[in-house]
């Protein structure tokens, strides 16, 4: 059969089923105006709970302004080339310097992308000797790295030290024979759910097992630990971490990633890893902006942005939670509400909190998660208040007796004010 003829006549996949009813609402929808906690859909202000944008740093001031000379000074273009032909610059090298003392790590290597970098970074470290240990909620970008590996890869239950203790033995048996390694895979914030990695645990496992580790601290980097240096700053394991990733889109609000560790593995990764030798470099613009970023995160400043950002999300959490919402085990600012139901009460909630009560969050339902649930996944950022947190909590509680009552068991929710 021709490709296409069967795509023509594929259903779309778990997601893309439903494109047609869903396109433009839930999938691609189309938010408009200044980044932050009010902005537009479908032609009216909404109250926003879904940006990345941490510390509020995307329509920050200083930020804009730096940017917008930085973009003017260098274009979008400079350095045209990959960084080992001619995408090269001390700019680059000064910002991974100052990553890399950020995360207390020997040296530090930028990504264009950190979904695409985190994929390049497993498959480059690993041969087909070693063995991959990671846990079975490790976001899609961990995924499609470990589906490149060819050597053994072993996954354990979430967060379970017990089951992950099983996996390092059989690994270590494995290893016994091949004579590679093993690489352990965590997330520093679990994304979906706002639950943190167990460092401290697997960090503990270290004593009777060798093995290297690898956290991708996305939600993370500049938002948990004192400082803002991540998870691993927060559960006090900075020097047990071997490999350390960030990336940029959460608290930095801007494209990009890195990877930190000791100099000997960056300067091999440098080397060998396909999806930066091969890509056009980081524009200066943008590291530039990043550096601007990273300033504010160390500073003074920064430190305030992260007490707002806190101080929103445990309002937030523990209103929910008194509310007698389940958040689950949401620790970091993802904040996670879950309801019971099926996908026609999913989009019926949805509907309803974006065009009667004008809040905006994302709606996630199976296949992402199991049948039977429903997730409104919240976001909060140091851009909002507490009256926003005040606004969103009473909304949820007559959305939470609606749902009681079979408000939203039919195909069309009463009274729904949609223009």
């Amino acid at each position: 059969m021709d490709i296409f003829e069967r795509i023509s006549k594929d259903s779309g996949g778990p997601i893309g089923q439903y494109r047609e009813r869903a396109d433009g609402y839930f999938a691609f929808p189309r938010l408009e105006g200044e980044l932050g906690p009010r902005m537009v859909f479908n032609g009216r202000e909404v109250l926003c709970w879904s940006l990345n944008n941490y510390l509020g740093l995307a329509n920050h001031p200083e930020i804009r302004r730096v940017d917008a000379e930085a973009a003017a000074k260098y274009g979008l273009a400079a350095p045209m080339g990959a960084r080992m032909m001619t995408g090269h610059t001390r700019m680059h090298e000064h910002f991974e310097h100052e990553l890399a003392d950020f995360e207390k790590k020997e040296a530090a290597y930028l990504f264009n992308f950190g979904y695409q970098g985190i994929v390049s970074t497993i498959d480059t470290l690993t041969s087909p000797h070693d063995v991959i240990v990671y846990d079975n909620e490790a976001h899609a970008c961990l995924l499609d790295g470990i589906r490149l590996h060819i050597g053994n890869k072993y996954k354990y239950r979430h967060n379970n030290m017990e089951d992950l203790e099983k996996k390092l033995k059989v690994a270590t048996e494995v290893v016994a024979k091949t004579g590679g390694g093993i690489l352990v895979i965590t997330e520093g914030v679990y994304g979906m759910t706002g639950a943190l990695g167990d460092l401290a645990g697997i960090v503990a496992l270290k004593q009777k097992y060798s093995f290297r580790i690898l956290i991708d601290d996305a939600h993370g980097f500049g938002v948990m630990g004192p400082n803002g240096r991540g998870t691993s700053e927060h559960f006090g394991v900075m020097d047990d971490i071997d490999i350390y990733i960030g990336a940029y889109a959460k608290a930095m609000a801007i494209i990009g990633g890195f990877v930190s560790g000791p100099k000997y593995v960056i300067e091999y990764l440098r080397y060998n890893m396909r999806s930066q030798m091969y890509a056009k470099s980081l524009p200066l613009a943008i590291v530039e902006g990043c550096e601007k970023r990273l300033e504010i995160i160390r500073s003074a400043e920064g430190d305030a942005l992260r007490k707002q950002l806190w101080t929103v999300t445990r309002a937030l959490q523990k209103g929910f939670r008194d509310l007698g919402f389940d958040i689950g085990p949401a620790e970091a600012c993802v904040t996670p509400v879950h309801v019971q139901g099926d996908v026609v009460q999913a989009t019926n909630i949805a509907m309803d909190l974006r065009e009667n009560y004008r809040i905006f969050c994302s709606v996630i339902t199976y296949p992402v998660i199991p049948k039977g649930m429903i997730i409104f996944r919240i976001i909060p950022t140091a851009a909002h208040t507490m009256d926003d947190v005040n606004y969103t909590l009473n909304a949820f509680t007559e959305v939470k007796e609606k749902l009681a009552k079979g408000y939203y068991d039919g195909t069309e929710v009463p009274n729904m004010r949609i223009e």
